[in-house]
């Protein structure tokens, strides 16, 4: 499990190809690409984005982890990232935080993503399909109408609703998240 560190979470990532000659090998054995903070709320870490049409590229060797983190993949792509929520901060009021992450949504290229944030300053809405898994920490997943605790190991399968992470207790959560488009 990846432990937590001053400029994040020490994160690896190993991603495959193959030689011209079609034989298979390592092309980056190394920590994240690209990383967005949030300032005290969390961030997004992104592992690869890719097509989800045609045939896969296993000779090119472009890092395409690499480049500023948007929150959603592209028009019918597929985005592989992971994503940390740090708990609330102590003492800040209400009304900077929903600055803070607005601004966060804004700078992520999420900005029409935020329908409804009346229950909460993070909830949001994208056109993906979602499998997002839950490694470390414990969070609360918020929904219009319903929420639910999530633990380790629990897996949500997000199909585009208007939706929050909320960090329970003291301690950050992270998260393994697939999102493919389907716009």
């Amino acid at each position: 499990m990846a432990e937590q560190t001053e400029g994040g979470f020490g994160l690896r990532r190993i991603v495959t190809g193959e030689t011209e000659e079609g034989r298979s090998r390592i092309l980056i054995d190394g920590p994240q690409a690209a990383e967005f903070r949030t300032g005290e709320l969390g961030g997004l870490f992104e592992i690869w984005t890719d097509a989800t049409s045609g045939a896969i590229e296993t000779t090119d060797e472009a890092d395409r982890g690499i480049g500023k983190p948007q929150l959603s993949p592209p028009k019918g792509g597929v985005k592989i990232r992971w994503f940390a929520i740090e708990p609330a901060p102590d003492g800040v009021p209400a009304e900077q935080v929903r600055e803070i992450t607005r601004a966060a949504f804004v700078e992520m290229g999420a900005g029409d993503h935020q329908p409804d944030t009346s229950r909460h300053p993070a909830m949001h809405k994208t056109d993906t399909l979602d499998a997002i898994i839950l490694v470390k920490g414990r969070v609360r997943l918020l929904l219009d109408d319903d929420e639910t605790v999530l633990e380790p190991g629990d897996v949500v399968v997000q199909r585009a609703t208007n939706h929050a992470w909320v960090a329970e207790g003291n301690q950050p959560a992270l998260f393994v998240a697939v999102l493919v488009d389907r716009s």
